[in-house]
């Protein structure tokens, strides 16, 4: 069976001299919830918004691999065309609109009659129902969880296949976090939409991923399913900050213990 989304030796440039992915592989099935994990500057909102479509903003491009969707390459697409196919990105910033409202924030994620949107929007506060209460709010007067819920509410008023979304748990509390991740959850369970999440904090989206990627300076070093990922003695340490002794960060160490323990 043919992945629903495959990255194929992907590299993607920006201003025309740096290169911030290099020869990335990844493959997303239909229904899973993937994580691409890393710290900062490991290429992983690069890697979305190549598949997203959305690189030209910041005066990037995809210079060599494909991306594919459904057996169809998208790598050369314009974003709306790709949301329009069944990729709806949750970037990292400017997630709402703060001069409207939580209504008008659904509203104006699609062109839809009166009578389908107000379906869709139904359904989507059924599976944000504390949404429901803030219908008339300015989006710009939410909390930061508040804010995540209606970004990730707008991206599915589009009905996506693949949601992906970017750095879900940054500057929220452990709590709301928490809450968000379960929401994910149920979206994958309850309307079937396969989910690609972009993390720092690999303890967040291991809790919910079926599978991982981990990215270092633009390339995939390490990859597995949730267990084996967890139980790999990098990830513990580097990510998760389970070691003996003083705790490092994977920067510091010259050579990322990886190829034997993982590959061989």
């Amino acid at each position: 069976m043919s992945p629903l989304l495959a990255v194929d030796k992907l590299e993607v440039v920006y201003h025309r001299t740096i290169t911030a992915a290099q020869g990335i592989n990844l493959t997303v099935n239909a229904g899973q919830i993937v994580a691409i994990l890393g710290t900062n500057g490991a290429g992983k909102t690069t890697t979305l918004r190549a598949i997203s479509g959305f690189l030209g903003i910041d005066d990037a491009r995809v210079t060599e691999g494909s991306i594919t969707f459904k057996g169809q390459r998208i790598d050369s697409r314009p974003p709306h065309e790709i949301a329009r196919s069944g990729i709806v990105l949750v970037p990292e910033r400017d997630k709402v609109f703060p001069n409207l409202t939580v209504a008008e924030n659904l509203s104006a994620a699609i062109g839809l009659g009166r009578a389908d949107r107000r379906r869709r929007e139904e359904a989507t506060f059924a599976l944000f129902p504390h949404l429901a209460d803030l219908r008339g709010r300015i989006a710009g007067l939410l909390s930061g969880g508040e804010r995540q819920m209606l970004a990730i509410a707008s991206a599915l008023m589009c009905q996506p296949q693949i949601l992906l979304v970017d750095e879900l748990s940054l500057g929220l509390a452990p709590i709301v976090v928490e809450d968000l991740m379960a929401r994910l959850v149920q979206i994958r369970e309850q309307l079937g939409i396969t989910i690609v999440i972009v993390e720092q904090s690999a303890a967040v989206a291991l809790g919910i991923a079926d599978y991982g990627y981990v990215l270092e300076n633009g390339r995939v070093v390490l990859d597995g399913d949730r267990a084996r990922l967890m139980a790999h003695g990098d990830i513990q340490e580097f990510y998760l900050g389970h070691t003996s002794g003083d705790r490092r960060s994977y920067r510091s160490v010259k050579q990322y213990r990886r190829s034997r323990r993982w590959y061989g």
